[in-house]
């Protein structure tokens, strides 16, 4: 496989199936937004190197599968309306991800107030990537007409729930420190 093709010099690119679209196109933005993201969840990962607690490794890998489904996703937004989507997003994506959520919470204290994304590297990271998926589902509702699945929005929506309590769980396994938003500065 080649690193470089030219076919995208003149500021097109190919969706799934072989459909020439300008890469400024919603569907090329929406599925280059979850690339983005996917990028800033192995960056907020690489900063959890230093740090050791129990359950690293299954925090770890809760995140890698996160990012091969978020390739899904990218699939699922590349591929052309009415084509078959070869790796298809499913419920229990969603599912697995709620209960994540579930797990990882249980563990934090309540919040009472917003935070500011802060503390721990990693912690920073991964609220960097859930504002990203936000975007990236800003993106993907405008295309609402022309996604293959509907559970693609939720998914994007889920995960940048999951990103949040992600932030907030490395902060708290870590010894980060939230912080605060306080409105009256």
């Amino acid at each position: 496989m080649r690193i470089y093709t030219r076919s995208g010099d003149k500021g097109e690119t190919s969706l799934i199936y072989g459909t020439r679209v300008a890469k400024n196109n919603l569907r090329v933005e929406a599925y280059g937004t979850c690339d983005e993201a996917n990028s800033s969840i192995g960056v907020a990962l690489s900063h959890l190197t230093r740090e050791d607690w129990d359950g690293k490794e299954a925090f770890i890998a809760a995140m890698h599968k996160i990012q091969t489904i978020l390739f899904h996703v990218g699939a699922e937004l590349a591929t052309p309306k009415g084509k078959e989507v070869k790796w298809q997003l499913k419920n229990e994506h969603i599912e697995e991800l709620e209960k994540q959520i579930d797990q990882w919470d249980k563990e934090l204290s309540p919040l009472k107030n917003f935070i500011l994304p802060s503390g721990h590297e990693s912690s920073a990271a991964f609220h960097m990537a859930r504002t990203i998926v936000r975007r990236a589902e800003r993106t993907a509702v405008g295309l609402e007409e022309e996604v293959n699945n509907p559970l693609v929005i939720s998914y994007l929506n889920r995960l940048s729930d999951l990103l949040f309590v992600a932030a907030r769980y490395v902060n708290y396994r870590s010894g980060g420190k939230e912080v605060p938003l306080h409105p009256d500065v």
